[in-house]
């Protein structure tokens, strides 16, 4: 019988939660708006002898993701939260915690990154690093936060991944926002992510390697290439380990969630807290006799780029809903990574891309209706007009 308790969590504090209830052996962290809680909250664990973990106070999160590598190296579970600027600082160590294979797990929260300077939500920092060779998971709210949090750690640790993994939540929007969450029980948990048994520990005196090493034309391509293979098989991983958390806790979890799509004409893709808002326009619309539809990706990395185009290929127009803008005047990364999946479909979807919610900037229920009357407009005179727009923006 697993034990449950029903609780009052923010983002950034069931995030903590999830951090001392898989006791880590080593978090490195540096604070930052909006992620400082996560962190904070963790060393007050720390302090009061809660978990057994080495908690390393750096001067800044490159210093940060660089002592999780060392200690990730070493042979240890390894955990740390940052957020926008600190993941950009984070971004040279980024490359080196999945080049060597380390299983780390990050909690990230999503904030615009300068310039200007500001402090609130979108996903520019996510997605300014989504080729770094880390799986990425996307929260829309503070109980999938939770839940992302403890599937990460199965899923970097898996021996056909062996890749770091960032779970995200919106910043202010999830990671402030107080909301009923189920908790598990330490003890559940504590099953559920087991015991991580390291493939190559540094520590392990007997049969010693070399980590970091110089390597030129002779080998270079091929240790990239095996990043490439361990996200190749993330999927069958993260299908798998979503499964399992559902069995075992009621709640499952898999790389998108369809939302009214089996018979929609018109569908908004997104990420993120903004699902929620969308799933009421969509209710509004179908009271309404419009066929509209919603598609959540929760796994942006790796792309589930297969199962989006089977859910999408009856649809007759489609908006994605970017919160980064890709600034290449065609679209932001979800939309063209989206666009890309339908590609080879014999009869594809109209698509449409809208940057949108950049710095914090609220979407409403009725932003996302005037997207579907849009749609609906160009599933019917199948001509599409400007491919990006901005909405919400002061033009």
């Amino acid at each position: 019988m697993v034990t449950k308790e029903k609780a009052a969590r923010t983002g950034n504090e069931a995030m903590a939660e999830a951090m001392r209830q898989i006791n880590p052996d080593v978090v490195a962290a540096y604070p930052i708006t909006p992620a400082t809680e996560i962190v904070q909250i963790f060393s007050g664990y720390v302090a009061d002898g809660l978990v057994d973990t080495e908690y390393v106070a750096v001067e800044s999160e490159h210093s940060a993701m660089s002592a999780c590598i060392g200690a990730s190296a070493a042979g240890a579970r390894v955990m740390t939260g940052t957020s926008s600027q600190g993941l950009m600082l984070m971004a040279e160590v980024l490359y080196i915690a999945s080049g060597m294979r380390l299983p780390i797990v990050l909690a990230e929260v999503n904030r615009a990154i300068s310039a200007p300077i500001n402090i609130h939500c979108d996903h520019s920092d996510t997605m300014a690093n989504r080729d770094a060779g880390w799986i990425q998971l996307f929260s829309e709210n503070s109980q999938e936060a939770y839940d992302n949090m403890i599937q990460a750690v199965r899923i970097a640790e898996h021996p056909d991944v062996s890749l770091p993994t960032m779970a995200t939540t919106d910043g202010f929007i999830i990671s402030h926002g107080m909301e009923a969450i189920e908790l598990i029980s330490d003890d559940e948990v504590q099953k559920f992510v087991g015991k991580y048994q390291p493939a190559h520990p540094l520590l392990n005196v007997d049969k010693p390697i070399t980590a970091g090493a110089l390597d030129f034309t002779d080998y270079y391509f091929e240790h990239r290439r095996q990043i490439a293979v361990g996200m190749a098989n993330a999927p069958k991983v993260i299908a798998r380990i979503g499964k399992e958390f559902g069995d075992k806790f009621g709640r499952y979890y898999g790389f998108t969630e369809s939302y009214k799509l089996d018979d929609a004409e018109v569908a908004i893709a997104c990420l993120g807290s903004t699902a929620g808002t969308a799933r009421v326009a969509v209710d509004n619309l179908r009271s309404r006799g419009v066929k509209a539809g919603l598609l959540k990706i929760r796994v942006f990395r790796p792309f589930p780029a297969e199962e989006i185009a089977n859910i999408l290929k009856n649809v007759k127009a489609i908006a994605v809903l970017d919160r980064s803008d890709g600034l290449s005047n065609f679209g932001g990364p979800v939309f063209n990574e989206i666009r890309s999946a339908l590609y080879d479909l014999p009869s594809r979807p109209l698509v449409v891309d809208y940057i949108y919610g950049l710095g914090g900037r609220d979407i409403f229920v009725a932003d996302i209706e005037k997207v579907y009357q849009t749609l609906s407009d160009i599933s019917k005179s199948g001509k599409i007009g400007d491919l990006v727009q901005y909405l919400g923006v002061r033009e």
